[in-house]
C-alpha cells in the first residue's frame, strides 16, 4: 500500500475512534464533526454548536498530512495524538508537534518539520 495511503487510514481511523470516544460524553448543545479533506490531506475532529455558556468552535484535533509526515496543528486529548501515532506503528520521524513554535521542536523527540 502506498504510504500516503497507510497514513490517511491511519489518521482517519484514529479520529474516527476519537470521535467515538467523545459521543459517549457529548458537550451540551454542540456536535462534534469528523471532517476529513483527502484532496489537501486536512483531518479534524470539530466542536461546533451553542452550550448554556455560549458558542462552542473549535478543534479538538487538526492534522495534516504534509512531504510524508503528519503535522499536528491541534492537540487537546489528554494522551496526545503523537502517542497514538506511535501505539499505530509511526516512527518519531514521520511526527510533527506543529503546534510547537519551531525553536521548540529540537527540544521534542519528533521531526522538526
Amino acid at each position: 500500500m502506498d504510504k500516503t495511503l497507510k497514513h490517511r487510514d491511519i489518521v482517519k481511523q484514529l479520529l474516527t475512534q476519537y470521535n467515538e470516544l467523545l459521543s459517549h460524553c457529548p458537550i451540551e448543545g454542540a456536535e462534534t464533526e469528523v471532517i476529513f479533506d483527502e484532496e489537501r490531506d486536512h483531518y479534524l475532529l470539530f466542536n461546533v454548536g451553542w452550550s448554556p455558556q455560549g458558542r462552542v468552535r473549535g478543534a479538538t484535533l487538526y492534522i495534516r498530512l504534509r512531504n510524508g509526515k503528519f503535522w499536528i496543528e491541534e492537540d487537546w486529548t489528554e494522551e496526545g495524538f503523537a502517542n497514538q501515532l506511535l501505539e499505530a506503528g509511526i516512527s518519531k520521524e514521520e511526527i510533527v508537534l506543529a503546534f510547537q513554535p519551531p525553536n521548540m521542536r529540537p527540544y521534542s523527540e519528533f521531526a522538526l518539520a
